[in-house]
């Protein structure tokens, strides 16, 4: 139920959006469009997808081993899922499938899964303060979400890098959840727990895998900024940085379909100082496309992962 009502709402945003703007006119944006541009920026969900997975890869523990096509088709699967599973379950049902292939046991494999999450939304959050520095014409609006996107980076970090302090956060998340939730609470606490018993004996891996997610993400922020030269539209580099982000979480609020309105909305919000609504209707278009090619390319093998689906009923 909750799946079609996020739908329901997705397909009103963007039918109050496109009725907003001159539909046809988009159209006439994606024809006119730079086509070298388009192909070079769609074409590089290949290399981001097969560095993610090479990410995935370097995380395994020593003893064990994941192959590099097997990490891919994770990856692909897990596109799938976070297409129809809400708050991108999808990503945690790979600790579940790397349980049963006997990869990892199962508090591992989770920690290993929220460490690489943590890492991606650290690294989103530490492009997306860097951008808001140095972005030109901040108002009020734009000081209020630089010191939230500074506070929700230093909160991470914190997380990740105390255990004294995860312990405290996730202890007052237990007592404040509802009792339906603390199980999960429990179970990532204990995985939580086990990240900080690994990695920080890892440091080399850790250092790995944070540069790699820093380096992944300032790839993935390209994209989305090469997708606006396609557009035959300009921005400069340094206020994609900061805008992008901004999008791309509006994007993760648990609201909507895979983000499909609230991150079409955001990017014609934020981005109206730059180019037109039609434009940037035509930019959500092709960052939807970031989540959608993975997916189709993972359908595939989705087959064999669809059991996992189960496992994760029991973190909800």
């Amino acid at each position: 139920m909750k799946r079609w009502i996020s739908i329901a709402i997705s397909l009103l945003i963007l039918g109050v959006i496109y009725w907003k703007i001159d539909f046809r006119g988009l159209g006439r944006i994606f024809q006119n469009c730079n086509g070298w541009w388009m192909t070079i920026s769609l074409g590089m969900v290949v290399p981001l997808t097969l560095l993610t997975a090479w990410r995935l890869q370097q995380l395994m523990p020593h003893g064990t081993r994941l192959h590099f096509g097997e990490a891919n088709r994770l990856i692909l699967a897990a596109s799938v899922l976070n297409m129809v599973l809400p708050s991108k379950m999808g990503d945690i049902a790979k600790a579940y499938f790397m349980k049963e292939k006997g990869h990892l046991n199962g508090s591992l494999s989770l920690s290993l899964v929220l460490f690489e999450k943590a890492c991606d939304m650290l690294s989103l959050l530490l492009w997306c303060v860097f951008g808001l520095i140095l972005y030109p014409a901040k108002d009020s609006l734009f000081w209020v979400m630089t010191g939230s996107v500074a506070f929700g980076l230093a909160f991470g970090i914190l997380l990740l890098g105390s255990r004294t302090f995860a312990r405290l956060c996730f202890g007052l998340g237990q007592r404040i959840a509802p009792l339906r939730l603390r199980g999960a609470l429990e179970r990532f606490r204990t995985s939580w727990d086990m990240m900080f018993d690994y990695f920080w004996q890892e440091k080399a891996i850790f250092c790995k895998a944070a540069i790699t997610s820093v380096f992944l993400w300032w790839l993935h922020l390209l994209q989305i900024w090469l997708f606006i030269l396609a557009l035959k539209s300009w921005t400069p580099f340094s206020a994609s940085l900061a805008l992008s982000p901004l999008a791309i979480l509006a994007g993760l609020l648990p609201l909507t379909f895979a983000g499909v309105g609230t991150r079409d909305a955001a990017l014609i919000f934020f981005y109206r100082p730059f180019f037109s609504a039609p434009v940037a209707a035509a930019l959500g278009l092709l960052c939807t496309s970031r989540y959608l090619l993975p997916a189709i390319g993972g359908l595939p093998f989705l087959g064999q992962y669809l059991a996992t689906v189960r496992g994760i009923r029991s973190l909800r």
